[in-house]
């Protein structure tokens, strides 16, 4: 995996030809899941994908889940959450990066290019959403992953989508 700038990945991405365009996977990396969630063909849309369980011995069971989506969704870079921006001394952004140092590690993801994304609140408004329908604690957790990083993704999205619309108009 190689990091790359978050507007570079996304010029990267337009610039490639429509019929191999590829995906962008959004990651909630958490302590004990990653929430996934992939984008739409355009990569215009996201949505909530699955969640995987985050254990430093089954980096490889990762790796082979990821390989899997790579191929099953054409996937070209990791949106990953972080909380770079802490506010009121909040964050996880060593927990992600050390998580992103074990991917890259192991060498099987070269393909990928991934960028972080700032996810200030994307659990927690998620969570203020989920709160209501009283879910089992574990499907509440592991569906504020996916959706949060559907949150993450789509902010990601919006955010160059609507750039690249302003940049063409001037």
């Amino acid at each position: 995996m190689r990091y790359v700038k978050p507007l570079n990945l996304f010029r990267d991405l337009v610039k490639s030809n429509v019929e191999t365009r590829g995906r962008l996977l959004g990651l909630d990396v958490g302590e004990k899941y990653v929430g996934l969630a992939v984008s739409d063909p355009h990569n215009k849309t996201a949505s909530p994908l699955s969640v995987l369980v985050r254990k430093q011995p089954k980096i490889d069971l990762m790796i082979s889940d990821f390989q899997s989506l790579i191929s099953e969704l054409s996937l070209v870079g990791f949106i990953v959450g972080d909380t770079s921006n802490k506010i009121h001394g909040y964050g996880n952004t060593v927990q992600v990066k050390l998580f992103i140092d074990d991917l890259c590690k192991t060498g099987k993801l070269e393909c990928l290019k991934y960028t972080y994304w700032d996810e200030n609140f994307s659990s927690k408004s998620v969570d203020f959403l989920l709160k209501p329908l009283d879910l089992h604690p574990v499907i509440a957790k592991t569906t504020i992953d996916k959706f949060a990083a559907a949150g993450i993704l789509q902010g990601y999205l919006d955010y160059f989508n609507r750039k690249m619309k302003l940049e063409a108009a001037e």
